[in-house]
């Protein structure tokens, strides 16, 4: 079971694709003939997908649909008159063009009805931009846009559409000029120089991310539009079913794997056209090679050494990504103006493989003093269930099993297992990683098509017998709620944090599209399809679908106010229940002991600043979602902007003080050991030190946060896990 947890972390918070890691294993092919893969992938998705539905007129409406929203989310391109022009030219025969063998045709028709849709509303804002280059906006109507248009009705005509670009043009403008006059008032209050020196004007700024809007549009190619295309018809059947081209193919093994091949160096989109050094791995290719520095800006890549050059100015991240990626011991040459100097050089840097350690397991022990005890706890954090789909030598249950064996040398009475924003992997790491807990038993039930309903067991003793919390978000999805609902359903452990995980209750099986092609077809980048085969259900027969794992203790946190989960996708499929598994025996405990741990949780967060604080937070998260509108009247967002500014000055200024005294009193009853798998063998594990979180990345920092100055959190416990913590502890005081 599969879920691409990356991607899914950066949609679902609403964050802007604009970074990366460049790695991956190069990808070098032949056009593969899409054609051809378009029907198999068709005929493999009817015959393989959980809910077996077969192409009709029905889905191919929805096809078409799904289509045009994916490719304008925010119907900013579009308008209803566009959208029943396409309904009436292909509504009716979408699956019909795949199934004859046609479906780089049709590929490329939408893409080229849309591309000459949305380049001129680009050259209608970039002929605002210029416009208002020479005379800002008075910014003084009572006029507002929506912060989202997704759910929106799209503009009926042209007409309404040019109104919808101009209020967008505005609000960006706005925005940006808000920023730029927040920045100065920080700076000034702090008696710093203007952080605003090496910026270029307002509109200059607007029209370059205009620009490469428009290079993303154009330099799209076959593959681009072709997987466009199939992952319309894929999402239709539900949200997690794929088509990956051969690039995305490889970055998807890379990601599940936690292991790269690359530079080593993380990348970000630049407003100037470049592409800026904003990360180097510590050891890495770029790091041993010594030239690459942080700021720096890449203008052209030469992927093969050999002197051929690519310009890559304005081009999109992941097609820079693609041209600096490549195999190991291969050398790659970039140009690149100096963050200092602005002076240009070439890098040549040889590829080499990097583990990924900030996605793999790691662990804590913290020694709690309370009064005259103190409690030995441990705190294991797994980013995903990863598993290295090629060579089979990485397993995170593996990893997870060496820091709970040292956790258990080291006499540890109770584990935090933290499962935040972990997004799932391989369903059979969770099955063993269930087993480490609970013992030989049903871990899961998976349902095919069939209705065949299959258990899931595990062997063998349990590994760790002490108190046992695990913390979920909202992100925390597929795998992670196998483990939680486990767990739960066990009476293994106390579930802590937003009311209910992500909800996504499917397993995807990757199946290469090489395997379906006919004897006499090229099997060179043709990619995979990651197609929904079954359905998986907690021991005790219920579904995570949809609905996600409950918390016992529900707990105030980032994500709380944030519109995510399941229920939030189009065409997810429904919730349902199953029988119960036999064979396992829940405990009564945690029912037992849970009112008295509910009872000291809500005290504690009661009188918690933070929790408090994350409380108004999550209410003006959902007030702005629901208002859904910004105003365009630069007097009320000052308003606005001031008021943001004062309260978080104000809790700024509270937290310093108080954080100091936290900081004191952490000092006194904490000791907190560093346990990583590069620690789990060595005689004395070391202290856990801030810089820990660092030693894998070297990266820019950010002027914007220096200048606002929040103060960090005492010992690098947040507050979700800090009562997690107390939570563990209270379970060892409990009898």
């Amino acid at each position: 079971m599969f879920l691409k947890n990356w991607s899914l972390r950066v949609r679902a918070l609403g964050v802007a694709a604009a970074a990366a890691l460049v790695s991956c294993t190069s990808v070098s092919y032949a056009e593969p003939d899409y054609d051809i893969i378009g029907k198999q992938f068709s005929l493999v998705l009817q015959n393989a997908h959980f809910s077996r539905a077969r192409f009709s007129q029905e889905m191919y409406q929805r096809f078409l649909e799904c289509y045009v929203q994916t490719l304008d989310m925010q119907h900013l391109f579009l308008t209803q008159e566009d959208v029943d022009y396409l309904n009436n030219r292909y509504a009716s025969s979408f699956g019909d063009y795949l199934l004859a063998n046609q479906t780089t045709r049709l590929a490329e028709e939408l893409y080229a009805y849309f591309s000459s849709r949305a380049l001129p509303r680009i050259a209608q804002a970039e002929k605002l931009l210029q416009e208002y280059s020479k005379q800002m906006p008075a910014f003084d109507s009572d006029r507002t846009a929506p912060r989202s248009r997704r759910k929106l009705p799209r503009a009926k005509n042209a007409a309404e559409l040019d109104q919808v670009w101009r209020d967008q043009v505005e609000d960006m403008i706005l925005t940006e000029v808000l920023r730029r006059e927040n920045l100065v008032k920080l700076a000034e209050a702090k008696g710093k120089p203007s952080p605003l020196a090496k910026e270029m004007p307002v509109t200059d700024k607007m029209l370059a991310r205009i620009k490469r809007m428009r290079n993303e549009i154009q330099e799209a190619d076959r593959e681009d539009m072709v997987s466009h295309l199939l992952n319309a018809v894929a999402h239709v059947y539900d949200p997690h079913s794929d088509y990956m081209g051969a690039r995305e193919e490889q970055r998807f093994k890379d990601m599940i794997k936690a292991s790269i091949v690359g530079i080593g160096a993380k990348l970000q989109s630049d407003d100037d056209g470049s592409t800026t050094i904003e990360g180097i791995v510590k050891g890495g290719p770029a790091a041993k090679n010594g030239q690459l520095k942080l700021g720096d800006h890449i203008v052209a890549v030469d992927s093969q050494g050999n002197d051929n050059w690519t310009d890559i100015m304005f081009l999109g991240i992941d097609k820079v990504v693609d041209l600096i990626r490549g195999q190991k011991g291969v050398t790659v040459k970039l140009r690149v103006q100096s963050a200092d100097t602005g002076e240009e050089k070439v890098v040549s840097i040889v590829r080499d493989e990097i583990p990924m350690s900030e996605e793999l397991a790691s662990g804590r022990i913290i020694d709690m003093k309370s009064g005259d005890r103190t409690y030995r706890l441990g705190v294991l954090t797994l980013p995903s269930f990863y598993i290295d789909l090629d060579d089979g030598d990485v397993h995170c249950a593996a990893d997870v099993k060496k820091i709970l064996r040292r956790m258990i040398q080291e006499k540890v009475e109770g584990i935090v297992l933290d499962l935040r924003f972990n997004g799932g992997g391989s369903l059979d790491e969770v099955r063993k990683m269930v087993g480490f807990f609970t013992g030989a038993g049903p871990v899961v039930q998976v349902k095919d098509s069939r209705a065949h309903v299959e258990r899931l067991t595990v062997s063998g003793r349990p590994l760790f017998t002490g108190e046992l919390v695990v913390i979920i978000n909202k992100l925390s999805a597929s795998a992670s709620e196998i483990f939680a609902g486990a767990m739960a359903d066990y009476g293994r452990a106390v579930i802590v944090g937003d009311e209910a995980s992500f909800g996504k209750g499917t397993v995807q099986v990757p199946r290469g599209l090489a395997d379906y092609l006919p004897y006499f077809a090229s099997r060179e980048g043709c990619g995979m399809i990651k197609v929904t085969t079954q359905k998986f259900y907690r021991v005790g027969g219920a579904s995570t679908q949809l609905k996600g794992v409950e918390s016992d203790i529900v707990l105030p946190t980032v994500t709380a106010g944030l519109r995510l989960g399941e229920g939030e996708q189009d065409y997810a499929l429904a919730y349902d229940e199953i029988p119960r598994a036999g064979g396992y025996v829940k405990s009564s405990r945690i029912a037992r002991i849970l009112p008295e741990l509910m009872a000291r949780s809500n005290a504690r967060v009661a009188a918690d600043k933070d929790m408090q604080y994350t409380r108004e937070d999550i209410d003006r998260a959902k007030e702005r979602q629901e208002r859904n509108s910004v105003s365009l009247n630069k007097v009320v967002r000052e308003t606005e902007n001031t008021q943001l500014l004062e309260r978080k000055k104000a809790i700024d200024a509270e937290r310093k003080a108080r954080y100091e005294q936290m900081a004191a009193e952490d000092e006194k009853n904490l000791t907190i050991y560093r346990l990583k798998l590069g620690d789990v063998k060595a005689p004395k594990l070391p202290l856990a030190s801030k810089d820990d979180d660092n030693e894998y990345m070297d990266e820019n920092k950010d002027p914007e946060e220096e200048l606002t100055e929040t103060p960090e959190y005492p010992s690098n416990l947040d507050p979700v896990l800090r009562e997690a913590l107390h939570i563990v502890k209270d379970m060892v005081d409990i009898p």
